[in-house]
């Protein structure tokens, strides 16, 4: 996420809008009201569109041309939860706001490919540092960890089924992880029931 962020009015100016998106180079900023809550989104896409519907832009203000309301994600929502807002909604970037809805950051296309693209070897050190050990308190070789192209495949005989599911679950929550392979096994039944 970036939290420098360029925001607009729904009273600022067209035209202004149109000179920061070049001058920052981006292709589209949040629209907030007073109190820094989001309330739409402005685009080069919602400009060209503008300019051939009316021939010009000049006088109109963001609040004509913006696209409302504006899908958000907060900032603990998970990339995966973002990602899936823009692939089904078909946009590029998103606002990440509090828990009262005000502008914190944004999260671009680029950003969440970014988190996918993380190197296989980071993906393994971090499951077998920070939930083999830390989380399940093994020793690194109880678990072996195998990752080819995001895909985690765990193998390994660990004491009951419900240190299984804790590490599957724990697993899909990495950041770069597209699926997990579960080839894990365990000596005994947990004595609660465990959702994976």
């Amino acid at each position: 996420m970036t939290g420098d962020v360029v925001s607009a009015r729904s009273g600022t100016p067209v035209d202004e809008v149109a000179r920061w998106l070049a001058e920052y180079d981006i292709n589209g900023l949040p629209v907030v009201d007073a109190d820094d809550r989001v309330i739409g989104v402005v685009s080069t896409t919602d400009l060209r569109r503008t300019r051939r519907a009316t021939g010009a832009d000049g006088g109109l203000t963001v609040g004509a041309v913006m696209s409302a309301p504006a899908r958000t994600v907060r900032a603990d929502d998970s990339v995966v939860h973002a990602a899936r807002i823009m692939s089904t909604s078909g946009i590029e970037r998103l606002p990440v706001v509090d828990e009262e809805a005000r502008l914190v950051g944004m999260v671009t296309r680029r950003d969440v490919l970014q988190i996918f693209a993380r190197p296989d070897a980071d993906i393994r050190d971090e499951v077998t540092d920070e939930i083999v050990v830390r989380a399940l308190w093994l020793a690194a070789q109880s678990v072996d960890v195998a990752v080819h192209d995001g895909v985690v495949t765990l193998r390994g005989n660990l004491e009951s089924s419900g240190e299984v599911a804790i590490a599957v679950r724990m697993t899909r929550q990495v950041d770069g992880v597209t699926a997990v392979v579960n080839r894990l096994t365990y000596r005994r039944e947990a004595s609660y029931r465990q959702v994976v």
